[in-house]
């Protein structure tokens, strides 16, 4: 029969989204019908907005989201009514090439719901990565909504849905940071700090936070940062030298993801050290690097896709940090708003003034 709901739209590229009523399915095999509590507003939902993702419009935003399970789907495995979830934005096939060597968090077939949610009209909305969680209900593949445990705040929980995830499997995962390392990160948006975290948590003795917000800057030393360089003022190659005895940082990870910060970034590595880009690049972007250098300095330049994660391996690992205080999920949460407020937020969030807003349904 299918559910009216609101959820967030864009019509077209650039446009202000609005808020209108949109048809959801009932599940089909394979799928779940989440009832959404919180959706994180993420720089992806803005490039889809901008139309730098796809064109295929109008666009169903919203993807960094927990809720509960309303309805299983035949086939939805151990998913059951009023289960609490955090949705993933990747759910392994377990029969590409990437998964039959082992390595699903490379999964090139990952699964979304079969069925298309659509607006009150019947036109088919491409709902973001899969998911479209700026709504009341959304339907996504049964192996997308991984259950966590239910104590924790729906707000900060959806967050590891993505950019947390991202940021932490960038430095933990993809940057096997470890005790003793030193590590900087370009960047202390959501991805960035989720990165700093990530490093102080595995031990890293020395992590340095880059960026040209001093407010950021200062958000940064609470999620374990050791050191700041102010990049408006400071040249942060030399920053990140000076603060690593004259010879860069064994991990680098850029999650700002312009041809500025990624060179910076690989200067600004050890001999033999690590660099990894988890901010995303616009299509035209491009990088120039002395091939000398990159052969000369030894070591791995690695892009990481959502950290390297294993959503029902790590979410509920995550989950269980943030149970345990190590892991400050609330802290990434600026503001609560309405599905209503998600345009303001982009605003917000463009001009740097907060890591989170969280739609709470």
């Amino acid at each position: 029969m299918g559910h009216e709901v609101r959820g967030v739209v864009a019509r077209g590229p650039g446009a202000p989204v609005s808020v209108e009523a949109i048809r959801v399915p009932d599940p089909g095999p394979g799928e779940v019908l989440v009832r959404v509590r919180a959706c994180g507003v993420c720089h992806t939902d803005l490039h889809y907005r901008e139309g730098a993702i796809g064109s295929d419009f109008p666009f169903l935003l919203g993807h960094e989201a927990a809720g509960t399970v309303e309805a299983v789907g035949d086939g939805g495995g151990a998913l059951r009514p009023g289960d609490f979830v955090v949705i993933a934005w990747r759910d392994p096939c377990g029969s590409c090439r990437s998964c039959r060597r082992g390595r699903p968090w490379y999964c090139f077939a990952s699964r979304n719901a079969h069925q298309r949610m659509t607006l009150a009209d019947g036109t088919p909305l491409t709902a973001a990565l899969g998911i479209g969680a700026f709504a009341e209900l959304t339907l996504v593949a049964a192996g997308q909504a991984v259950k966590v445990d239910p104590a924790a705040r729906p707000e900060a929980a959806g967050l590891i849905g993505c950019g947390v995830m991202a940021g932490y499997g960038a430095a933990v995962h993809t940057g096997r940071a470890g005790p003793g390392d030193t590590v900087a990160v370009f960047g202390c948006g959501g991805v960035g700090m989720a990165a700093i975290a990530g490093a102080a948590l595995a031990g890293a003795r020395r992590v340095i936070a880059v960026d040209v917000d001093r407010r950021k800057l200062e958000w940064a030393q609470g999620f374990g940062a050791t050191d700041v360089i102010d990049a408006a003022t400071t040249d942060p190659v030399q920053g990140v030298r000076a603060l690593t005895d004259g010879v860069g940082a064994d991990l680098v990870v850029d999650a700002v993801g312009l041809p500025l910060t990624y060179r910076q970034a690989f200067l600004a590595r050890d001999h033999a050290g690590t660099l990894v880009l988890v901010g995303v690049p616009t299509p035209a972007a491009t990088i120039e690097l002395p091939l000398a250098e990159v052969f000369g300095r030894g070591g791995q330049l690695k892009a990481s896709w959502y950290g390297d994660c294993l959503p029902s391996r790590d979410f509920p690992v995550l989950i269980d940090l943030y149970r345990r205080g190590k892991l400050d999920l609330d802290g990434f949460v600026s503001e609560t708003i309405g599905l209503e407020d998600v345009e303001r937020a982009f605003a917000r969030m463009q001009r740097g003034e907060v890591l989170r807003s969280v739609v709470v349904l």
